[in-house]
C-alpha cells in the first residue's frame, strides 16, 4: 500500500510538471501574439499618420498655384493653410494610443478635409485656375491620397480589430492584467460623408 501510494503521488507530480509546462509554453505564445499584435497596430497607424501627412504635403503646391491667380477668394485659402498647420501639429504616441487622442486627430483632420472641400467647390467659379496644369496634378494627387487614406484607415481598424480580440477575450484576458501595457486599442472612425472618394473632377 506504501509503495503504491508513493506511485500515486508521484503520478500527481507529473500531471503537475505537465499542466505547468503547458501553461508556461501557452504564456510564451499568447504574450507572442500580443507583441506581434500590438506591433501591427502601430505598424497600421505610422501608415495612416504618413498619408495624412502626403495630403498635408500637398497644400504649398497648391498655396503657390491659387497665389497666381490674384482675383482669387483668399479668406477660403488661409482657412485651408491654418487648418493644414492644427493638423500636422497633432502628434499622437503610436505605442499608447487613446480614444481621447484619436479624437483630437481626427477633429483636426476632418477640419483640413472641410477646408479643403470649400476650397474645391469655390475653385469651380474660376475656370481658368480649374485649367491650370498645377491644379489639375493637385487634383490628382489629392484623389489618389483620400483613397489611400481609405485603404490605410481600414488596415488599421482591422489590426486593433484582431488585437483587441486578443486583449478583451480569456484567457489571453488574464495574461494582459500581468502586462497592462497591452489595452485596447481606439478605432479610427469615419466622419460622416467620408464613405466615398472626393470628387474632384467636375
Amino acid at each position: 500500500m506504501k509503495n503504491k501510494g508513493c506511485m500515486s503521488a508521484g503520478t500527481i507530480g507529473i500531471v503537475l510538471l505537465v499542466i505547468a509546462a503547458i501553461a508556461v509554453f501557452w504564456g510564451f505564445g499568447a504574450y507572442k501574439g500580443l507583441v506581434t499584435g500590438n506591433n501591427d497596430v502601430q505598424k497600421n497607424w505610422s501608415n495612416v499618420e504618413t498619408v495624412y501627412q502626403k495630403r498635408a504635403n500637398l497644400i504649398p503646391n497648391l498655396e503657390n498655384t491659387i497665389k497666381s491667380y490674384t482675383k482669387y477668394e483668399q479668406g477660403t485659402l488661409t482657412s485651408v493653410i491654418e487648418a493644414r498647420s492644427k493638423a500636422t501639429s497633432v502628434n499622437i504616441d503610436a505605442s499608447n494610443l487613446t480614444e481621447a487622442d484619436m479624437a483630437k486627430f481626427q477633429a483636426a483632420q476632418g477640419e483640413l478635409t472641410g477646408s479643403l472641400s470649400r476650397l474645391m467647390a469655390v475653385v469651380e467659379s474660376y475656370p481658368n485656375l480649374k485649367a491650370d496644369q498645377q491644379y489639375i496634378n493637385f487634383q490628382r494627387e489629392y484623389t489618389a491620397i483620400e483613397n489611400s487614406i481609405r485603404m490605410e484607415t481600414v488596415n488599421y481598424n482591422n489590426a486593433v480589430e484582431t488585437f483587441n480580440n486578443k486583449v478583451e477575450t480569456p484567457p489571453t484576458s488574464f495574461l494582459v492584467m500581468l502586462f497592462p501595457k497591452f489595452k485596447s486599442k481606439p478605432f479610427f472612425k469615419a466622419a460622416a460623408g467620408t464613405e466615398k472618394a472626393p470628387e474632384v473632377f467636375k
